[in-house]
């Protein structure tokens, strides 16, 4: 068993041969989804060698039962569990540039914080394991070339320059750091200092992963026509991973009245949006109804409610009674499971939200910090009385493709609030931290402190290229990946 996995960490270049059953192959695939899910949103709100940051991402590998310190020797199942669940998220995101861009980032981030935690000595083993062999120098060595590695290496003084280990690295494998002038050259060696060693082997892990997952790419075919595992794999790379909010304690207790106030108060900007839209122009398209009455059935509309806020809205357009009660009243009631195959539908996640149906003219579904053009998202926080430092906050992570994260800025920006505690993945999420924090539930800021943020990152350094899929870290609830939904269209 130890021969199979000699080291708590891996370049992931053997695939498991082993048989595994498809609970298992479920229940892996979605644990490490949500730790990658974990490392994106503490990437963007934390410095990455924070303390605050390593312990957070230390906490979720232990409740994920992954590899969490390079030392322990009984972690095998940790190993096993960490090696599978790579390989079946590589086959999950491997199927279109945006999904292995995502992966890519998340996976390197896992390894680079992995990678600082090990020991020298297990610095060194894992080096040489995978064919990285770079000789750390002796003492003897370091003191004798002290100065000049202190002159190369403008960001370490005399003294840090002899507490840290250097390792001699070719110079093909530290070409990016001779051409920064960030290291010193003797002989065709690198002298390179450990903070440094870490960007050659995550170059090296991203260009063995890149073809990896390139490769995979190709051979999706095969995979594809088992049946077994596309539904599985395809639903992977858009799923959600926490409550459906399916079933509402406070169904009944939201009167039509409410719905206005609640829009402004307690509505994302999606949902915000479409009641605009829809009160504007007594009327919305099928992508839009879907969205937005599946959030109104979440947040406690019962279907006679629902009937008859929609119908009181479209009989104010062009739509009459009579055709209303033909044409849409029955996708009210099949939305509700009351008609055809009797599926009751849950509330849209952020991830479907952002990842299918995109909205074309005339649509006002979608998610707006991922469909809507810059120009015109910043207008519309303007006309919402966000603050300018505030839309620009936002931007840099819409920018960055962190859609998510712009939605909980957002949030705490109408509430008033510095952290908002938890990872957004739902607008009936946002809706009931809303009305938690709004009725007393949660306390909001009294005033901006240095130490409170000492910690929170300059997001526009840090914006990454990747669709932003955070997923919370402390969710109590059993969750499962949402169910795929059927579509049934009328306009």
């Amino acid at each position: 068993r130890r021969e199979l996995y000699p080291h708590s960490l891996q370049f992931y270049l053997e695939p498991p041969t082993e048989n595994i059953s498809l609970v298992e192959f479920e229940s892996f695939a979605v644990d490490r989804l949500r730790l990658l899910k974990v490392v994106e949103n503490l990437g963007v709100s934390y410095v990455r060698s924070s303390d605050l940051y390593k312990t957070k991402l230390e906490a979720e590998l232990r409740r994920l039962k992954f590899p969490y310190k390079a030392l322990a020797e009984d972690d095998f199942e940790a190993r096993r569990k960490d090696h599978i669940s790579h390989f079946i998220l590589r086959l999950a995101y491997c199927q279109s540039e945006d999904l292995r861009r995502w992966f890519l980032q998340q996976e390197m981030d896992l390894l680079r914080y992995r990678f600082n935690e090990l020991t020298d000595c297990l610095r060194q083993k894992f080096l040489e394991h995978v064919n990285l062999s770079f000789e750390a120098i002796s003492e003897d060595l370091k003191n004798e070339l002290a100065n000049e590695l202190q002159a190369s290496t403008p960001s370490l003084g005399v003294t840090k320059v002899r507490e840290q280990m250097f390792y001699k690295v070719g110079l093909a494998d530290a070409v990016d750091l001779f051409r920064a002038r960030r290291v010193f050259i003797k002989e065709g060696f690198a002298y390179v200092p450990l903070k440094e060693i870490d960007a050659i082997v995550l170059n090296n892990y991203r260009t063995k992963l890149s073809k990896a997952l390139a490769l995979t790419a190709r051979s999706l075919p095969s995979i594809q026509s088992d049946e077994r595992l596309q539904p599985l794999l395809s639903h992977l790379s858009h799923s959600y991973v926490g409550p459906d909010y399916s079933v509402q304690k406070n169904t009944g207790k939201i009167s039509l009245e409410q719905i206005d106030t609640l829009s402004v108060r307690s509505f994302p900007l999606c949902m915000r949006q479409l009641h605009k839209a829809l009160r504007d122009n007594h009327h919305l398209r099928h992508g839009g109804r879907m969205q937005y009455g599946l959030f109104l059935k979440g947040i406690g509309l019962t279907l006679e409610q629902a009937l008859e806020f929609w119908k009181k809205e479209f009989i104010r357009g062009k739509v009459d009674a009579d055709k209303f009660d033909k044409g849409y009243a029955y996708s009210i009631r099949h939305s509700y499971g009351k008609e055809g195959k009797r599926t009751d539908y849950t509330p849209y996640s952020c991830m479907k939200i952002i990842m299918s149906n995109p909205p074309s003219q005339g649509d006002y579904h979608g998610c707006p910090f991922r469909h809507s053009d810059p120009e015109l998202l910043k207008q519309k926080l303007q006309s919402y009385k966000i603050s300018p430092s505030g839309i620009t906050q936002i931007l840099e992570l819409v920018k960055g493709m962190h859609y998510q994260l712009a939605c909980q800025k957002y949030f705490e920006l109408t509430h008033d609030v510095d952290d908002i505690g938890f990872s957004l993945n739902h607008p009936n999420q946002y809706f009931v931290e809303s009305q938690r924090l709004l009725s007393g539930g949660r306390e909001p800021k009294k005033e901006l402190s240095n130490s409170g943020n000492s910690q929170q990152k300059n997001n526009s350094q840090e914006s990454t290229n990747s669709n932003s899929t955070p997923t919370s870290s402390n969710t109590t609830a059993d969750a499962e990946l949402e169910g795929l939904e059927a579509y049934f269209t009328e306009d």
